[in-house]
């Protein structure tokens, strides 16, 4: 602690009406005045404007101050800002405090100004008395890891990552899937072009495999962080495969002569694959995995290997030690899936799918050939009710809006028009259409033109007919004004984005926060969107908040700037 006597000078922000609306300045400054060692205090319109900060730096020369106390808004916006001020000013940026009473005070008691003010004096007067015992400090200069880690593969991992190793960083991409992809790699088509999924995000994966910057590692789990911005010590767990990725060329010999079949998650369980299987042809890497949960050990896969030897059923789980300084958090979103006794029949009804099951349903590459048809019958639907807002923007399930759903419902109406014309009937039931983006409002237009039927209004309940199977929707039609009743032959849901499954883990080990909503949280909401609370961790894509492709992309490459910053 420095020995000389503390003479602190507190300054009370304004910040426009945002403090001095509720909270009485003049008075929290007079009173800042009669607390032990303040020997100046004053209140400022704008503390951090130009003219504020040049009355700070006036005071501690004129008052000669030795510590300085701000009473303004949160430390994690400004509080660099103040120590680049009192620094300026020849004073050791570590001596001063922040009492934030904004955040902490006028913006928690709105409607009770007196209180918030006897809260702000309480406040300023724990920073004053804080700020009695600082010592100047020296910061410390250590070496930087320069490699990075990026959490998850999917489409804003792949930017980031290759962002990175064309900056040439070394670059770890942990993925918890066998492949890299994410859900891109499971949409048919992108909106609003209409341009096929894989075909844009393939090149890209393969981008990331060759490139000799970067080392995926696929199927692995996070297990530990340690460290500090710039030297994050991480260990990972590598689980088996049976197969080793060096001897394996991706041949697919070994999935042929497999007799076991099982339900392919991949394709939402809709089709089949073997115990020994890639999730899809373009997958990356491009090694087989045995599932050993399916998997008779009948040993005709060592067979079918021959001389190439990649079959290992001896293999267990390997730990890896990296490390790195800076991670960059890319592990994006989970579909909702109704719950049992939900109101649409999904999951008692065999003709109400969700919309990823109907996306893998049109992809010529899915379990169908790119025929939609009906579970119950497997016959083409001549109606389809496209019904919106499923556990979004409900107060009982996510009480935010997903951001993409009307924009995929449209591809979806579109897709089924494009493939069966006036063949097929389509509704769409929504709340309302958000179309906000570059294309995306002429998107609707042509959804519309093309003969789509929208109906505004919130589904009630979905029943079906037994007999038929056929699907009667019923709800409230704003337009008219009265409850009407639809029939269909298939009912696709779009449901809510969620936190990916794992992300209360994640949060765990990074000790990164999250919202209420489930999501991480960003170090401010219009600032430092890509930030986190802890140094050296940034967000990138629908781990912070649910986002369409071109979105993800952004932060995924701002990410990586941010991340190169420290690198």
């Amino acid at each position: 602690m420095n020995e000389e006597e503390p003479r602190i000078g507190v300054f009370v922000c304004h910040c426009g009406l945002n403090i001095a609306g509720v909270i009485d300045v003049e008075e929290l400054t007079e009173y800042a005045k009669t607390l032990p060692n303040v020997v100046y205090a004053v209140h400022n319109r704008y503390t951090c404007s130009d003219p504020g900060q040049e009355e700070i730096k006036k005071a501690i020369k004129e008052h000669n101050l030795n510590r300085v106390v701000v009473a303004a808004c949160s430390p994690r916006l400004h509080e660099p800002t103040f120590r680049r001020c009192v620094a300026e000013a020849g004073l050791n940026p570590y001596l001063l405090e922040i009492a934030n009473i904004r955040e902490f005070s006028s913006w928690c008691h709105p409607s009770t100004p007196r209180e918030a003010t006897e809260k702000a004096k309480d406040l300023v007067k724990m920073a004053v008395a804080k700020a009695r015992l600082l010592a100047p400090l020296k910061p410390l200069k250590v070496p930087v890891t320069r490699k990075a880690l990026v959490l998850g593969g999917g489409i804003a991992g792949i930017n980031a990552a290759l962002d990175l190793a064309e900056m040439g960083f070394k670059v770890y991409l942990v993925e918890k899937k066998e492949s890299i992809g994410g859900h891109m790699a499971q949409l048919d088509k992108t909106f609003p072009t209409l341009d096929c999924s894989i075909c844009i995000e393939g090149p890209r994966m393969v981008d990331v495999a060759r490139h000799p910057n970067i080392e995926i590692i696929s199927y692995a789990d996070l297990l530990s962080v340690e460290g500090y911005v710039g030297n994050f010590k991480v260990k990972v767990r590598k689980n088996p495969r049976y197969v080793i990725a060096e001897n394996c060329t991706g041949c697919g010999e070994c999935r042929d002569v497999c007799p076991i079949e099982f339900p392919n998650e991949w394709d939402m369980n809709m089709g089949v694959r073997r115990a020994i299987d890639i999730p899809f042809a373009q997958a990356v890497p491009l090694v087989y995995t045995i599932n050993r949960d399916h998997c008779i050990e009948c040993y005709k896969c060592v067979d079918a290997c021959g001389a190439r030897q990649a079959i290992d059923f001896s293999q267990e789980p390997e730990e890896v030690e990296l490390e790195v300084g800076a991670i960059i958090v890319a592990t994006g979103y989970d579909i909702y899936i109704p719950e049992e006794g939900n109101l649409y029949g999904y999951g008692k009804y065999s003709n109400v799918i969700t919309a990823l099951e109907f996306e893998r349903l049109i992809l010529a590459a899915g379990p169908t050939g790119g025929r939609v048809v009906r579970a119950s019958d497997g016959k083409r639907p001549k109606s389809v009710a496209l019904i919106q807002c499923v556990g979004s923007r409900d107060i009982n399930k996510y009480e935010y809006c997903s951001g993409f759903c009307c924009m995929y419902t449209l591809k979806h109406a579109i897709q089924l028009k494009e493939h069966y014309g006036r063949e097929v009937e389509v509704y769409v039931f929504y709340m309302d259409m958000r179309s906000n983006f570059k294309g995306y409002e002429e998107f609707y237009r042509r959804a519309r033109e093309m003969g789509v039927t929208f109906i505004r209004g919130r589904v009630s309940s979905v029943i079906e007919d037994p007999e038929t199977k056929n699907l009667i929707v019923r709800v409230e039609d704003i337009a008219l004004g009265e409850p009407i009743e639809v029939e269909v032959e298939l009912v696709v849901l779009a449901t809510a984005a969620i936190p990916s499954k794992g992300s209360d883990e994640i949060s765990r080990i990074l000790n990164i926060p999250r919202g209420a909503d489930g999501v991480f949280m960003e170090s401010h909401h219009k600032l430092k969107t890509i930030d986190n609370t802890v140094d050296g961790i940034f967000l990138a894509g629908a781990c912070q908040g649910p986002k369409d492709i071109p979105y993800s992309v952004s932060q995924g490459c701002g990410a990586a700037a941010r991340a190169a910053t420290i690198l």
